[in-house]
């Protein structure tokens, strides 16, 4: 059995390579060098896992999703990493495993697949709420709002993208996300988006003007930083144990 697990940057990737033990891929053979990407393999338990970095967005994910796939045959696709948590009941760290994951550009709802969850299985709750996956970063309260009313627990920008190329494509898949930060908390914005690359390396002039002209959300960032890590950890975990529990 070979699982995919797909992390959108490199700090939601770094964790997986690390608890797993995963190497570097080889470059291919075309020269491509994966499309800039980071792949890494590796073993767990009886399975082949190969771990690659899609980058942010929606664009992104797919196209990684797509890569993957043409690649090697692939039993199971995981997405892993952190979500803006809108449900005020959720706490930085907590792990989520919606039930539903809806395209906010399209519409179109995709149901993850299940990773090995029961409701009794390591303390874990059966899958709950909807992850709502948009290339826009939403922090208007009032849109907030509107997708919590829809039962919209969390945030992303690009599960929905990786669902789709993998119904397209007959391969089963989920998503585990744990939460970095919160709406209520109002820590996130358009300026700390633009502080990471497209492929979600850290754009280090930005962050070093952001400071230069907003020094008062130097312990903000500090938090958003400690938060993410916390958010990162945790869901690695947590795409581990369900799918060592997949594999049983």
């Amino acid at each position: 059995m070979r699982i995919g697990m797909l992390a959108p940057m490199p700090s939601e990737l770094r964790p997986l390579v690390k608890r797993l033990g995963l190497r570097p891929a080889p470059a291919p053979a075309d020269g491509t060098g994966g499309a800039g990407r980071k792949v890494h393999e590796g073993r767990l338990g009886a399975a082949e896992v190969t771990a690659a970095m899609t980058g942010m967005g929606t664009a992104a994910a797919a196209e990684a999703a797509r890569r993957l796939l043409d690649s090697q045959p692939v039993d199971h696709v995981v997405v892993v990493g952190i979500a803006g948590g809108i449900d005020d009941r959720l706490a930085i760290g907590d792990v989520i495993r919606p039930g539903v994951v809806i395209d906010g550009a399209s519409g179109t709802e995709y149901r993850p697949h299940p990773l090995g969850e029961t409701p009794d299985a390591a303390g874990d709750a059966p899958p709950y709420g909807a992850l709502h996956t948009s290339d826009e970063f939403i922090v208007d309260p009032d849109r907030v709002a509107a997708l919590r009313e829809r039962g919209v627990i969390a945030l992303d920008m690009e599960t929905a993208a990786v669902a789709a190329v993998c119904e397209d494509r007959g391969c089963p898949w989920s998503v585990v996300r744990a939460i970095s930060d919160r709406s209520s908390d109002g820590l996130a914005d358009e300026a700390i988006l633009g502080l990471a690359h497209p492929d979600g390396t850290a754009n280090l002039p930005a962050v070093v003007r952001l400071i230069l002209r907003h020094p008062s959300r130097v312990p903000q960032l500090a938090r958003l930083g400690r938060d993410a890590k916390i958010a990162t950890d945790a869901a690695a975990a947590a795409a581990i144990d369900g799918c060592r529990r997949l594999l049983q």
